[in-house]
């Protein structure tokens, strides 16, 4: 049987429950207030990935990170029409 390296965390539901907040934050940071939520989104997805759920906890990051460029831009246009 191999070894499993003793860095590696098992997946937690405190991990997955993140992961799914950073989602819902992605989504919110799209549709209402860019910046608090994209932030807390980005922040929810980075803890959920160091707490084990990962790649999910990178991806819910990521997406946050997006969404709250793309509702930054879409408030900007609309604004400035």
């Amino acid at each position: 049987m191999a070894d499993m390296p003793s860095t590696a965390r098992p997946r937690s539901n405190a991990a997955r429950i993140l992961t799914i907040v950073g989602f819902v934050f992605a989504v919110l940071a799209l549709l209402l207030n860019p910046v608090i939520f994209g932030v807390l989104g980005i922040i929810a997805g980075i803890v959920g990935a160091v707490l084990g759920d990962k790649p999910l906890g990178w991806y819910a990051a990521a997406a946050s990170a997006v969404a709250a460029i793309l509702g930054t831009v879409v408030f900007a246009a609309l604004i400035n029409n």
